[in-house]
């Protein structure tokens, strides 16, 4: 049982290291290989397997899982990289129960879906604790690809090249790869800091150079990347971080969850980060839910989620509300903050109650304090300064179904691009598509 301590402010060591290391342990165990075979046994094996369709990545599932019932889970594994590269985290971040497990079969019948995201992770695992590569490079093209950003779209779409015989260059602003998957993921989704390790298997297949420290607009230009290489690819995600535009916003202990939950993942000694007794999270999404469930993990003694629409419009799934629940966050839901209390020092956070008026969420009259000497927003990030000769659809880069974007030679994917959900396992679809496209370009096929 984790022990509180009752102090108010923000500080270090709510929780001593036992009861966090027990609090951070990993959120879905993984099978051992009697358990995936009787877990494997569950499949249908349909011929037109909804859950198929349901991926973003298109994995063959009832191949993959058939393979692991038959004891090849070496071969299913295969099966699972060669549509995702980065199988091996997505099995473990994926919201499988809103894609495949939704619409298993098992699910609808019983209430209770094969667990493909555990499989997947046996498969992979097992593949990857061997130290093997599955794939080998094509001869050489004597193409060169410039990749801007070590995220899941980047690195999918960088390995697919090098897969294909082009020689790659992956620029990444921060010291290391990884992306999402390295710095925006709570840390009781990935354990034993498996996107390093996805990332070091990932690059043994060779053709891939690293540079990191290189920021597009600042070290690098898109100019430059044209002159230098053969064809380009965006895959640097969302920068920028959306703001409350309320008076007290620089007020102290006032910060993006982005940010806590990157400091969270890249810290040596999860007691020494500083959090509060009373955590005010804004936002309905995947990070608003990390950040709530890590604070309360690490020791806060209250945490609540406040989002400004009903729970059924949240963006963070219904097991990822449920899971913030079941570790003690509260979900208030229906009020937008319209004040940051304190002068210099946060004291609380004030919410007005919002309603749909002619089809617009409005706020009323109806206000209410939360007390905080923390808050986390989490309201969405955006994409920062883009090179002007791109044309944008909204807040993103605008491309085509092939992920081109309106600049020859110039291809995107992932968040800082128009297209799909904000997922890692959408990234690195469109990654993957996209390389495949720049290598029929540069192959003259297109």
């Amino acid at each position: 049982m984790t022990r509180h301590i009752r102090e108010s402010g923000v500080r270090a060591g709510r929780l001593d290291t036992e009861n966090v290391q027990a609090n951070f342990t990993d959120l879905h165990p993984p099978y051992d290989p009697h358990e995936a075979v009787v877990a494997a046994d569950r499949c249908y094996f349909c011929h037109d397997a909804p859950c198929m369709t349901a991926c973003p990545t298109s994995i063959d599932i009832p191949l993959f899982i058939r393979q692991i019932a038959t004891g090849t889970p070496d071969a299913a594994a295969k099966t699972i990289l060669e549509q995702n590269i980065l199988g091996g985290m997505c099995a473990r971040v994926c919201p499988t129960e809103t894609l495949c497990e939704e619409v298993c079969v098992r699910e609808t019948a019983e209430g209770k879906p094969v667990e493909i995201g555990r499989l997947q992770r046996f498969a992979t695992d097992t593949l990857m604790d061997k130290d093997v590569h599955p794939f080998e490079r094509a001869s050489e093209t004597g193409k060169k690809v410039a990749v801007v950003g070590a995220g899941p779209a980047g690195l999918s779409a960088a390995h697919r090249l090098a897969m294909l015989g082009h020689n790659v260059v992956v620029f990444e602003s921060r010291p290391k790869g990884g992306g999402l998957n390295e710095f925006g993921i709570a840390a009781y989704k990935s354990t034993n800091d498996f996107a390093q390790q996805e990332l070091d298997w990932l690059l043994s297949i060779g053709g891939i150079e690293m540079r990191y420290g290189q920021a597009l607009g600042d070290a690098i230009s898109l100019p430059s990347l044209q002159q230098d290489f053969d064809a380009v690819f965006l895959g640097m995600g969302l920068s920028a971080v959306n703001a409350l535009s309320l008076d007290g916003e620089d007020t102290a202990n006032v910060s993006d969850a982005v940010s806590f939950i990157s400091d969270l993942r890249q810290a040596d000694d999860l007691t020494a980060l500083p959090i509060g007794r009373r955590v005010v999270v804004i936002g309905g999404g995947m990070t608003a839910v990390d950040a709530g469930v890590q604070a309360k993990l690490l020791g806060a003694e209250d945490v609540t989620i406040v989002y400004r629409r009903g729970q059924s419009a949240m963006a963070a799934s219904a097991f990822e509300q449920d899971l913030a629940q079941q570790k003690g966050v509260r979900l208030i839901c229906n009020a937008a903050p319209v004040g940051i209390e304190g002068h210099g020092k946060l004291t609380g956070v004030t919410f007005a109650y919002t309603e749909v008026q002619g089809g617009k969420l409005v706020t009323t009259d109806e206000t209410f304090t939360l007390p905080a000497d923390q808050l986390f927003k989490a309201i969405g990030q955006t994409l920062g300064d883009m090179p002007e000769a791109l044309t944008l659809a909204g807040r993103k880069i605008s491309v085509d179904d092939a992920g081109q974007t309106n600049v020859p030679g110039v291809w995107a994917g992932g968040d800082c691009a128009s297209g799909g959900d904000d997922l890692t396992v959408t990234a690195v679809a469109e990654g993957r598509d996209a390389a495949m496209d720049i290598h029929a370009t540069l192959m003259g096929a297109n």
